[in-house]
């Protein structure tokens, strides 16, 4: 009887045992897939990376009085402006924001850096946050900054609902060709930039932000009002 409850309670803890290595296996295989969610896969083999013309180090590019069409000033304000294609508060932000950032660009007044930050995948059953900031990367890389922001506000005019497939790449196309860019046919579908854009939406959870639009004006961070912004402009002026 006694060999029988020794042998019992090995049986036990053997079961114990391969129930905490199990647990802790999958505990390992959540926070592998929390990282990746949250903005870890920035190397994720889509293809070969392949760096849109006019950016910068810091997965950037200015829009300036010259894009804009209008005179360039001197020293003008640096505003960083990250976005998402998908967000619908960076929509909001821009029909309220838009014309009068426009504005302060063509009378030199301000220098805008778009910096992509495609991290609203998950909302769309497409990546259509990755697709379309790739196809604007496109845009950027064969028309220029000018044709990037009449593309940039064709696709927040168009917004998709959230939850949805998003944006065709027959949509993609066709507003690129309304912001005067043709020939990316290729590049939307096989989505070039898509690599280049998930190694931007890494180094912007590297430097600390979690959403969109998020606004810097002279490397601080506004609420991005145009009360706030109209202030911040006068403080570094």
């Amino acid at each position: 009887m006694r060999k029988e409850r020794e042998k019992a309670d090995r049986k036990q803890r053997n079961l114990i045992s391969v129930a905490i290595v199990v647990v802790v296996v999958a505990l390992i295989a959540v926070g592998a897939w929390a990282v990746s969610t949250a903005g870890g896969d920035g190397d994720k083999p889509v293809g070969p990376l392949v760096t849109p013309a006019h950016t910068n180090a810091s997965y950037g590019f200015d829009y300036s009085a010259a894009d804009a069409g209008g005179t360039a000033g001197t020293d003008p304000v640096r505003v960083v402006l990250y976005e998402d294609f998908q967000c619908p508060i960076c929509k909001s932000f821009e029909e309220q924001n838009g014309a009068f950032l426009d504005d302060l660009v063509k009378k030199g007044e301000i220098t805008i850096e778009y910096r992509m930050f495609a991290f609203l995948d998950g909302q769309s059953s497409t990546e259509y946050s990755t697709r379309s900031a790739s196809a604007a990367m496109a845009v950027l890389d064969k028309g220029g900054v000018a044709a990037f922001k009449k593309f940039h506000d064709l696709l927040y005019a168009n917004q998709p609902p959230e939850g949805g497939d998003g944006l065709s790449d027959v949509t993609l196309i066709d507003l690129a060709k309304q912001a005067g860019v043709t020939g990316i046919d290729a590049d939307v579908k096989d989505q070039t930039y898509a690599p280049w854009v998930r190694k931007a939406k890494a180094a912007a959870f590297d430097d600390g932000h979690k959403g969109t639009p998020t606004i810097l004006i002279e490397g601080k961070s506004i609420t991005p009002t145009q009360a706030d912004i109209r202030a911040a402009i006068a403080a570094a002026k």
